[in-house]
């Protein structure tokens, strides 16, 4: 098991598509540097058959940081873990959770946990590409599955690869009739069945992800005995609300800077991306909850959304922005001491 990581693991923020790119992840380590961050999922085939490596760059300052896989072909997936190690990534995830029509038609995902012998050929093959450590994200189980039946034959094959590392969302998911969104929502959450799964595999690393939507929820969750905790949109929309404490309040360290701070560390990066021919939004897309519960954070989100919609957004638009945020932070200080 590669300490780094699995130390890291202890809080860690979920991979998800169209959110949790190098630009965020970058965003994300400024209020913690030491939680775990993960990529969106990338397909294998992307990586072996399309040669889109442009899909494992990410910035040194992300680390510690894993890369996500989806896949079904154990082949494939053995080719683009010894890609992502060889890119940098100490931990290559399998996902075995996501629910989207797009991954089952593939024949990835929550799917495969229906076919565990495929699971185990593709853990076999990822787990020989790499020295990286080899992980699993999952559910509970999809469908119509007895989880308190299979889950625990599931994470024993699992435990038998070699795998030492799993995160469980503590939902089921149901591959018909709901959508991939339905399915964050409406399977209802079984915590105690995860906590039943650490006892009885005391071996396994084991993180719990689904409706932990602030620290204080995930650190009730390390108190009962799981190794770890993932938290998913709450990280996101709120980032600096449950971030900028992460450090302080669970692995030890220094609470974050303020997030008037955050705002101006994020000035060098932007020039640096936006001189290479990057738009201002693909990167402040990801900022908007960052003074979410302060004062100015209606200001902030509107300012925000305006680089989406005006062509030619440059740094000096956000750093206009910058001094507008203090204006109302210093009003706001003098209400409060007067």
């Amino acid at each position: 098991m590669n300490t780094a990581v699995s130390s890291a693991s202890r809080l860690s923020v979920a991979p998800m598509m169209a959110w949790t790119d190098r630009h965020c992840r970058y965003f994300h380590r400024l209020m913690s540097k030491q939680a775990l961050l993960y990529t969106e999922m990338v397909t294998a085939p992307a990586l072996v058959l399309g040669g889109a490596l442009r899909l494992l760059d990410f910035n040194p300052e992300e680390q510690p940081v894993a890369l996500q896989l989806g896949g079904s072909d154990p082949k494939q997936l053995g080719r683009a873990t010894a890609l992502g190690a060889a890119h940098g990534y100490d931990e290559i995830n399998l996902n075995l959770g996501c629910p989207s029509d797009r991954v089952q038609s593939g024949s990835f995902g929550a799917v495969l946990m229906t076919e565990p012998d495929v699971v185990r050929a593709c853990l076999e093959q990822m787990l020989q590409a790499s020295d990286s450590e080899v992980t699993v994200k999952c559910r509970i189980g999809v469908d119509d599955q007895i989880a308190q039946e299979t889950l625990p034959e599931f994470l024993s094959m699992v435990q038998s690869t070699g795998v030492k590392r799993v995160t469980i969302h503590a939902r089921k998911a149901l591959l018909k009739g709901l959508s991939p969104k339905e399915n964050r929502d409406i399977p209802p959450l079984n915590y105690p069945l995860v906590l039943q799964m650490k006892l009885a595999f005391p071996g396994l690393h084991l993180s719990i992800n689904g409706g932990v939507n602030s620290l204080a929820a995930a650190q009730e969750h390390l108190s009962a005995g799981l190794d770890g905790a993932m938290i998913g949109r709450a990280a996101y929309q709120n980032p600096y609300d449950i971030l900028a404490r992460v450090d302080c309040d669970v692995f030890e360290g220094d609470a974050a800077p303020s997030a008037d701070d955050i705002a101006e560390q994020m000035i060098s990066y932007i020039e640096a991306h936006l001189q290479q021919g990057e738009r201002l939004h693909q990167i402040t897309r990801h900022m908007f909850g960052l003074f979410a519960g302060q004062t100015g954070a209606r200001h902030w989100r509107r300012r925000l959304s305006e680089f989406g919609g005006k062509h030619g957004s440059n740094l000096a638009d956000y750093r206009i922005l910058l001094n507008e945020m203090r204006v109302i932070l210093e009003q706001q200080h003098e209400l409060e001491v007067g």
